[in-house]
């Protein structure tokens, strides 16, 4: 990426999308003549997005927008959980001119889909836009040459928020924000501590207590800088191409039993599935019951196009083909809930 980002650690995604958004709310007051921060919200904000993730809803409500007050734009046609860039064009010309948030996704929660960020990043040349994207763990697929063209464009967007807990492997409470730095002035707008004079002049020296959500944290930071030291590139590298092929492995015995379907193309390090026939709708929620008590697996239910599915999410370093045929023998031994 261009060095022209001020990045910071907070204590997860939420508060990663919560300081991105906090910056883009300030952003839109002054596009308008208002400073939000000081005077409060008294406008509507004009926010744009196809499926954002829970929290940067939650982070919607914190910041006084309001949790149900964004425009849904159509997700793409085939199965797909990406921005149609058609709706979002005429999402903007109705706009006529007004400034906007749009919030995109780097990896969907459920099938790892990617907006079109090449298409976003022209359509941000011609229009007045402040440009979000969560990239809580999909981010990371830039770390392998074989997926990181999911990730073309992105180096344009105005904030990016990364979850380090997912791919990094290292503890929760442990997330990144990155906001273009050119609004440094409009960041520290947002989170600066101003009756503080004991806490010096944020004007003359740098302190991240005017950048950041929280005044004081411990350092939880450490374990994400021990890794990237001790694991670099190439290692993180290797631990996202092998959880994408788990992914294809377990998603490949999926497709392959009549039990069972895919809800969606594995794309990433996900696979989404239900059991098959619209019969066994209701015993989807038993079965990964039964499955989760094994103590062996753990995936989580999930809902996609009107199916109950099963979410199996690919992360850990140490996942192999051996936890593949364990996965698969349990599933076995479970039958179709009566």
């Amino acid at each position: 990426m261009p060095n022209d980002y001020l990045g910071g650690f907070v204590t997860g995604a939420t508060m990663s999308n919560f300081t991105c958004l906090a910056v883009a709310r300030q952003w839109y007051g002054k596009a308008i003549g208002k400073d939000f921060a000081k005077e409060g919200v008294s406008e509507k904000i004009n926010i744009l997005s196809a499926l954002p993730h829970s929290s940067a809803i939650k982070s919607l409500s914190m910041l006084g927008i309001g949790s149900a007050n964004f425009s849904k734009i159509k997700v793409t046609e085939g199965n797909r959980e990406a921005i149609d860039i058609e709706d979002l064009e005429h999402k903007i010309k109705e706009l006529n001119g007004h400034p906007f948030i749009l919030i995109t996704s780097a990896g969907t929660v459920n099938t790892v889909d990617f907006d079109d960020f090449k298409a976003i990043a022209r359509l941000k040349e011609k229009h007045n836009f402040w440009w979000h994207i969560d990239g809580a763990f999909g981010a990371f697929a830039v770390c392998s040459p074989k997926y990181k063209r999911l990730m073309n464009g992105w180096e344009t967007a105005d904030s990016i928020t990364v979850d380090c807990h997912k791919w990094l492997n290292v503890p929760y409470e442990s997330a990144v924000f990155l906001v273009k730095e050119k609004y440094k002035i409009l960041q520290m707008e947002t989170f600066q501590n101003s009756n503080a004079p004991y806490l010096g002049d944020p004007l003359e020296n740098f302190s991240y207590l005017n950048f950041l959500p929280e005044n004081s944290r411990r350092l939880k930071a450490l374990p994400v800088w021990f890794s990237l030291v001790a694991y670099g590139k190439k290692g993180y590298q290797e631990i996202v191409e092998n959880s994408v092929e788990m992914a294809q492995l377990f998603g490949q015995f999926i497709d392959d039993n009549k039990n069972f379907e895919l809800l969606a193309p594995v794309r990433l390090n996900n696979v989404c599935f239900t059991l098959s026939g619209d019969e066994n709708q209701e015993k989807v929620p038993a079965f990964l019951t039964l499955l989760n008590n094994t103590g062996k697996v753990f995936m989580t239910p999930t809902v996609y196009n009107g199916k109950k599915g099963i979410r199996a999410s690919f992360v850990n370093w140490r996942t192999s083909e051996a936890d593949i045929e364990i996965i698969i023998a349990e599933i076995k031994k479970i039958e179709t809930p009566q």
